[in-house]
């Protein structure tokens, strides 16, 4: 029985994790930023999503819009006001510039905690599911959340699939990804194609922060770790691979979940270090990063 809910519930949370930390890498292999503000994203999303649902009684649905958006205004907000004018400022150099935006994300994401703990309280807070009820599976009682939260992730990572490979615009990503000197000289506006990557980022980051939130509750004390967990995944995956990102959540979910069962909650994300730490050490590329 603990077997199949560790297979349940691992499945979930590392479909889960699939999607926040693809939008991740998606922006790293995109615009080359390791956005560091990240999990502060995320629970802006959840807690806006939570915020409005409970204070206007327009239900989990309206909420969970209301929580995506924000998502979306705060990604263009930390690339348009934190990212971009380092990348464009002509006082720092160019070789300096990586290092000045991982910095400046980290302390935007660290502003953004303090401005949610002072408005909000740093009190976890669960957002209302967008189905209620639970179902049994071979007899574990899952929440209908659960598997909702699972196939959402799912789709969507399906959809941004679809949109990569199969649309103009995501050809005109993935060329962004590999050759944007290139892309230029053909015409294409970089700005317009960091604006549309930083808006689909909005957009998965919000839908994972929502989920996480009607799944198993945020506050803003969990951004560090929501960030560092994303960060583990691309990194484990390989910077830059989708699939890598998928095959590194599948481990961090499935590692910590069984962590949480079988030993205790607390020390859930040890593991996932102490394996981070053999993968740097041995493959610095990632499992199926390409160097």
């Amino acid at each position: 029985m603990t077997f199949l809910q560790i297979l349940i519930d691992g499945f979930a949370i590392s479909s889960l994790y699939a999607l926040g930390a693809i939008g991740f890498t998606l922006i790293f292999g995109v615009s080359g930023v390791l956005n560091l503000s990240h999990g502060a994203i995320m629970v802006t999303a959840a807690v806006a999503a939570w915020a409005v649902a409970g204070n206007f009684d327009v239900g989990p649905y309206w909420g969970a819009a209301a929580g995506v958006l924000a998502s979306v205004v705060m990604s263009f907000a930390t690339y348009l006001l934190v990212v971009r004018p380092i990348q464009t400022s002509r006082r720092i150099a160019r070789e300096e510039k990586e290092i000045f935006v991982l910095t400046a994300t980290l302390l935007w994401g660290i502003m953004v905690q303090e401005a949610i703990a002072y408005f909000f309280t740093s009190n976890p807070k669960t957002v209302r599911p967008l189905v209620a009820g639970v179902i049994n599976i071979l007899g574990v009682r899952t929440p209908k959340q659960e598997i909702v939260t699972a196939v959402i992730s799912l789709a969507v990572i399906g959809l941004l699939w679809l949109l990569i490979n199969r649309t103009r615009t995501g050809k005109t990503l993935l060329a962004a990804s590999i050759n944007p000197r290139g892309l230029t000289l053909l015409g294409f506006e970089l700005s317009t194609i960091y604006l549309y990557v930083w808006g689909l980022y909005g957009v998965m980051a919000g839908i994972a922060g929502v989920l996480l939130g009607s799944f198993l509750g945020v506050s803003s004390d969990n951004i560090g770790q929501l960030t560092a967990s994303a960060f583990s995944i691309v990194v484990l995956g390989g910077l830059g691979s989708v699939g890598g990102s998928l095959v590194g959540a599948l481990v961090v979910g499935y590692l910590e979940t069984i962590t949480a069962y079988l030993i205790s909650p607390s020390i859930r994300t040890i593991p996932v270090l102490l394996l981070l730490v053999l993968v740097v050490y041995l493959r610095p590329q990632g499992l199926l990063g390409r160097r």
